[in-house]
C-alpha cells in the first residue's frame, strides 16, 4: 500500500467502508468497520499482531495512547484490557481516526479518545505506549514521529513498538536509545516471525 494511500490527511478516494471481524488477541474477537484507503484495511497485520501477541497486560488504569491507530486493533485491546484507563489514538489520516472512534463507541468503550497528531494537548503525557510505526514514510517522518510520542512518557512509563527485522529494527532501536539518552533504557522484548518488539521505558 503507497504512503499516499494511508499517510494522508484526507484520502482522496470515496469511502467505502465494510464490517470484518478481527482477531484482537486475549479473547476479543470483535465486529469492526474499516474502509479503503487507510492501512490494514483487510483485518490485523501481521506486525500489529505480533505486538497483540506478546505486549505484556496494560497498567489497569492511566493514559495510554496508540500512535497510528488505523482503524483502531491496538486502541480497541487496550481499552478492552483497561477499561479504567483513558486511551488516546491518533493518526494522520482522517478516515482511520472516525473509524478507530466508531469502533470503539459501538464496542462500548467509553475511555478512547482520538485526535489528529497535532490536535492532542500538548501538556498530555502517557504511562503506556502502543505503536506498529509507518515504517515506509520514511526515516526523516518517522524520526520526527516517534520524538514527538516517546519523550511525553511518564516516569516509569513504557513505549512497545514493532518493527520488521528487514525494515531496520535494529538500527531503529539503537537510533532511539542514542537520542533519548540516559533517562531511557531501550531494548528488545522479543522476535517473532521477523519481527522485532522494541521497549522503551522512561527512568526513574
Amino acid at each position: 500500500m503507497s504512503q499516499e494511500h494511508y499517510f494522508s490527511d484526507q484520502p482522496n478516494a470515496p469511502e467505502k467502508r465494510r464490517t470484518i471481524t478481527a482477531d484482537l488477541g486475549g479473547g476479543h474477537s470483535v465486529a469492526v468497520q474499516t474502509s479503503n484507503a487507510i492501512f490494514s484495511p483487510g483485518g490485523v497485520d501481521k506486525g500489529t499482531a505480533i505486538l497483540l501477541k506478546h505486549a505484556p497486560q496494560p497498567p489497569s488504569d492511566g493514559h495510554f495512547l496508540d500512535i497510528g491507530c488505523g482503524w483502531g486493533p491496538l486502541t480497541l485491546r487496550m481499552a478492552f484490557e483497561s477499561p479504567s484507563a483513558t486511551v488516546f489514538a491518533v493518526d494522520v489520516n482522517e478516515r482511520s481516526r472516525k473509524l478507530t472512534a466508531d469502533n470503539a463507541a459501538s464496542l462500548g468503550l467509553t475511555s478512547v479518545k482520538v485526535f489528529s497528531p497535532e490536535d492532542l494537548p500538548a501538556d498530555e503525557t502517557f504511562d503506556l505506549i502502543w505503536s506498529n510505526p509507518p515504517i515506509r514514510v520514511g526515516k526523516e517522518v518517522l524520526h520526527a514521529i516517534l520524538l514527538q510520542w516517546l519523550p511525553r512518557l511518564s516516569v516509569g512509563g513504557i513505549a512497545y513498538l514493532v518493527v520488521q527485522k528487514n525494515l531496520g529494527s535494529d538500527s531503529l532501536q539503537q537510533w532511539i536509545a542514542t537520542t533519548l539518552g540516559m533517562s531511557f533504557t531501550v531494548d528488545r522484548l522479543t522476535t517473532d516471525k521477523g519481527f522485532r518488539i522494541i521497549s522503551v521505558l522512561r527512568n526513574a
